[in-house]
């Protein structure tokens, strides 16, 4: 399965449709957004590509209400897990949250393949026993290139794609 990981869209549209035709265009079979989507518009953008989107919440996304009201009523794509989320995909296994605190916890203990992150806006991977521990950087471009990765969870190989 092909899986893109992103976080820290913040409102950027733009950069927004561009990584979703670059998804569409990789036959990416489902979306992990690491939080700071912020405007609940950008959560109807991500539902139009018509696959699906697990996210969290992160610092930014203030109206917790209103995006998880619209996830669950209007989009029909979208899943919100609050503070950390986890999913099993065949048999890889992944959790997702906003904080390095908690990914660095959640990586610790050694239940998952992949742990991802947001929040720093700057993209790495690093591992931790067998887990591999994520950030996909940043959507919105703010602090670096804007870009997200791809995750082939059945080879385990990752690559950053840049938005520029």
């Amino acid at each position: 399965m092909i899986l893109a990981v992103m976080s820290d869209t913040h409102d950027h549209i733009w950069n927004v449709r561009k990584a979703l035709r670059l998804i569409q265009e990789r036959d990416v079979e489902a979306i992990i957004h690491c939080g700071d989507f912020i405007a609940p518009f950008v959560l109807k953008e991500l539902d139009q590509a018509q696959i699906p989107v697990h996210g969290v919440f992160g610092n930014n996304d203030g109206d917790q209400y209103l995006l998880t009201k619209l996830s669950m009523t209007e989009l029909s794509n979208i899943t919100l897990y609050g503070l950390m989320g986890e999913l099993e995909l065949g048999d890889f296994k992944v959790a997702f949250t906003h904080y390095r605190a908690v990914a660095d916890g959640l990586a610790a203990t050694g239940q998952f393949d992949l742990v991802c992150f947001g929040h720093s806006h700057e993209a790495f991977i690093e591992k931790v026993g067998k887990t591999d521990l994520l950030n996909p950087g940043e959507v919105m471009g703010k602090d670096g290139s804007p870009g997200f990765y791809l995750v082939d969870t059945s080879t385990r190989k990752y690559e950053l794609v840049s938005l520029m």
